[in-house]
């Protein structure tokens, strides 16, 4: 792999020559070798995004699961006339959950560390998905949404942040952006099974009860992998442990992270990780109110700023008009809004995996400026479709997929790579937790809020007004977002923040 043009020439380490391990430029200014091996990275990686996998698989199954329920024929039960309040409260059931894992997250999750915050996840997977599936009225099977939201909320919390602090520098931002791709791919999976299952007899049951499997998985792969080697070296700087035999836990997870091809250089690395983040930290002890300072502040600014921007321009939204604006344009086959759900759960695939293969090499700041300016053209075209050529149906479905496209080519996965990168170490576990709860709070308000504003000021004047809030996003990328490719977490605490 080139090295970074932009970054100051390094000295290389001997050559390495195997079929699936790759030799990297040094880290910080010609120290070490950050070598890594292609087949090692992928376990740690795997089992943390499925987390993310089934958080897809939720949104996709219930848009099915709701069609199921309320049938008087397949749903399989006695209470199946259900109010809008009552669909309401199964659809949103594990976003509000998510908030309380959010929260949770937030008192725990720089105590108990990646690894436990991500089998307690799939743990509570495993029981929110259970009592879903098996719930004998409305009231248990929302509590078991609720209960799987919380999975949700650990999850989306942890998995960005053990593949960050696990992954090699050269493709940390890859393998984040590939967490995206994963929720994109469990979308389409529970579109894809839902609608196989959408005819069955209690086939909602069937639905939920599939995610089962996965967080069995999950939850075995994560007591499998080791724990973070950058959050046990933290713990041992707090004066958690004693740092000895920390330091050499370290080592020893980080053998298993990077497989043999790390090979004597593994202590040095954690030594070299050590004296960064003794650096960086001269506080032993991180308070609440040092989110609001400084360094701290800043990557609060950037991170929430993000992940609010990726759902106030809209996202949840116009995906709501998708099947109408497929009908409109005369595509029977996307009639059913499973049929376009699926339609258009590909192209996220497609797009999304997209910028999987280019962000390391392009950088997250062309990313997100190249993309939320398609953005801010596509909602426009939107707007502009609703108020003044609603007879041109092609300039909908145009502006429709030149959004899913562009969004999930910048905001979709860049805004969850930035917030596991740019918060300090020692907070990291804490910003990260208020950045997640941001992003679901601002879904749930972006969500709540589309219909009322709809009735109120009319379509095009609401996506008029997404595409303004766009062009906003944009001139908070351009000026306040640094660029973090190629940068260890501990460089990019030094030099971005």
């Amino acid at each position: 792999m080139a090295s970074d043009p932009e970054q100051p020439a390094r000295s290389p380490l001997r050559q390495v020559h195997t079929s699936e391990d790759v030799q990297m430029p040094l880290l910080n200014g010609g120290q070490l070798s950050d070598n890594y091996s292609v087949l090692a990275a992928v376990l740690p990686f795997l089992f943390p995004a499925l987390g993310g996998l089934l958080y897809g698989y939720d949104i996709g199954a219930t848009s099915c699961a709701t069609i199921s329920i309320e049938s008087a024929t397949l749903s399989g039960i006695s209470w199946y006339d259900l109010s809008s309040v009552e669909i309401g409260l199964i659809t949103s059931g594990s976003l509000y959950g998510a908030l309380i894992g959010s929260v949770l997250a937030f008192n725990i999750a720089d105590i108990i560390g990646r690894r436990w915050e991500l089998i307690s996840s799939a743990s509570v997977y495993l029981i929110g998905a259970l009592v879903t599936a098996l719930a004998p009225d409305l009231a248990v099977m929302v509590i078991g949404r609720f209960v799987f939201g919380i999975g949700i909320g650990l999850a989306m919390h942890a998995a960005p942040m053990y593949i960050a602090e696990t992954a090699p520098t050269q493709i940390r931002g890859r393998l984040i952006s590939l967490k995206e791709f994963f929720i994109v791919l469990g979308m389409v999976a529970g579109y894809g099974i839902g609608s196989l299952l959408v005819s069955t007899v209690g086939g909602w049951r069937y639905m939920y009860g599939a995610s089962i499997p996965l967080a069995v998985i999950m939850g075995i792969g994560m007591w499998w992998l080791p724990e973070s080697p950058r959050w046990i070296l933290l713990r041992a700087i707090q004066g958690k442990g004693n740092m000895t035999d920390m330091k050499n836990t370290a080592i020893s997870c980080l053998f298993r992270l990077r497989g043999t091809i790390i090979g004597d250089s593994a202590p040095a690395l954690v030594d070299e990780m050590l004296d960064e983040l003794s650096y960086v930290g001269e506080e032993k002890k991180a308070s609440f109110l040092e989110l609001f300072r400084g360094k701290c502040k800043k990557a609060l600014v950037i991170g929430a700023g993000l992940v609010l921007f990726q759902q106030i321009t809209g996202q949840p939204s116009v995906l709501y008009y998708a099947a109408s604006i497929f009908q409109t344009a005369g595509f029977s086959a996307a009639s059913d809004a499973t049929e376009v759900s699926i339609i258009l759960g590909l192209f996220k695939l497609v797009m999304t995996g997209l910028a999987v293969l280019v962000v390391d090499r392009l950088g997250r700041r062309p990313l997100l400026l190249t993309g939320v300016t398609g953005m801010v053209i596509s909602l426009f075209l939107l707007g502009s479709y609703y108020l003044f050529f609603d007879d041109t149906p092609a300039i909908a479905v145009i502006a429709l997929l030149a959004y899913v496209g562009c969004y999930q080519f910048s905001f979709g996965p860049i805004g969850w790579l930035m917030i596991s990168e740019i918060f300090p170490l020692r907070l990291r576990g804490r910003g990260l937790s208020i950045a997640v709860l941001v992003n679901f709070a601002a879904n749930a308000l972006v969500t709540f809020s589309f219909s009322p504003l709809e009735a109120w000021l009319g379509a095009g004047i609401v996506f008029y007004v997404f595409g303004v809030i766009a062009v906003v996003s944009l001139v908070f990328i351009f000026f306040i977002v640094p660029e973090t490719k190629g940068l260890t977490l501990e460089e990019i605490e030094i030099k971005c923040l």
